[in-house]
C-alpha cells in the first residue's frame, strides 16, 4: 500500500480492488464503531456502483451493530421501471441494504414522481438525520453522485435537485455494464447536491479500475473548482480516497 496526502486529501493506493475494499470497508467499519461509542444512531449516504461493490462485500464481514445505522443512496435516475434492475436503490438493495439489519433504509423514488417534491421530502430526511459518513466514488467524467461538471455547485443551495445527465456520464452507465446502448441510459436523474454529501464529516471514496484513471489525475492535479467536481475532495477536513493499480497509474507518486 502507498499512501500521500494532497492539500487535505489522503490518498490510499492498493496492488487490487479486493485489497481496497477490504481497506475502505476497514476504515468505514471502524469510524461506525467509533461514532457508536459516542452517539445512538449513525447516518451513512452510500454510493451505488459497481465501482463499490468489493467495498460492500467486504464491509458486511466487519463487526458493526447495523441496527443502529441509518442508510441513505444519494441519487436514482427518473423514469425507469421501479423494478429496473439498473436502478440505484435496487442496485444496492441487493448488494447491502437486503443483507443487513440496518435501522432504517431510505431510498430516493425516481419512478413516475413529482420530482420537486421528492427532492423535498428526501431533503427533509437528510436535515432530520445529519449525515455523519458518505461512501462515494468518482465519475469517469469526475462527478460526484450525478452532479456533472455542467450543472455542480459547490454553493448550491438545494440539497436534492434534478440534474441533466452528460454524454460522458451517460456513456460512463455502457461501460460500468449497466445498460446495453446509449439510448436506454436515462437522461434525467435526481442527485444529493454537492453540499448535501460534503458536509459530512468524514469522506470514504473508493475508485477502481482504469476506466477512472484519468478522472484520478484530473481530481488530484486539477484547481479545485467546480469544473472537475471531485477535486472538492481535497479541501474536506476528512476525506481518505482509496484507489488500485490501475485508477492511480497516471498520478506520479
Amino acid at each position: 500500500m502507498k499512501t500521500f496526502i494532497k492539500d487535505k486529501l489522503t490518498v490510499k493506493i492498493f496492488e487490487t480492488r479486493k485489497l481496497m475494499g477490504d481497506a475502505v470497508a476497514t476504515a468505514v467499519s471502524n469510524c461506525i464503531n467509533d461514532l457508536l461509542a459516542k452517539q445512538p444512531f449513525v447516518n451513512i449516504i452510500f454510493g451505488a456502483a459497481p465501482s463499490q461493490n468489493e467495498f460492500f462485500e467486504s464491509l458486511l464481514q466487519k463487526e458493526v451493530d447495523w441496527t443502529k445505522v441509518n442508510a441513505f443512496h444519494m441519487d436514482e435516475y427518473l423514469g425507469l421501471p421501479a423494478d429496473a434492475p439498473q436502478g440505484f436503490g435496487n442496485f444496492i438493495k441487493t448488494r447491502l441494504f437486503d443483507l443487513a439489519p440496518f435501522n432504517s433504509i431510505n431510498y430516493i423514488n425516481g419512478e413516475g414522481v413529482d420530482y420537486i417534491a421528492e427532492c423535498e421530502r428526501y431533503s427533509v430526511l437528510l436535515r432530520q438525520f445529519p449525515t455523519d459518513i458518505v461512501c462515494l466514488g468518482i465519475g469517469e467524467n469526475t462527478h460526484l453522485a450525478f452532479n456533472d461538471p455542467h450543472v455542480a455547485d459547490a454553493n448550491d443551495p438545494y440539497l436534492v435537485k434534478r440534474v441533466d445527465l452528460d454524454q460522458a456520464c451517460r456513456i460512463q452507465q455502457i461501460n460500468d455494464g449497466c445498460f446495453a446502448k446509449i439510448d436506454e441510459v436515462p437522461t434525467y436523474a435526481l442527485t444529493l447536491t454537492l453540499p448535501a454529501l460534503l458536509k459530512a464529516p468524514y469522506a470514504f471514496c473508493t475508485v477502481p479500475s482504469e476506466k477512472k484513471a484519468d478522472a484520478i489525475f484530473h481530481t488530484l492535479n486539477e484547481e479545485i473548482s467546480d469544473n472537475f467536481p471531485s477535486t472538492l475532495l481535497r479541501a474536506h477536513d476528512r476525506a481518505v480516497l482509496f484507489l488500485d493499480e490501475q485508477s492511480s497509474a497516471k498520478i506520479n507518486i
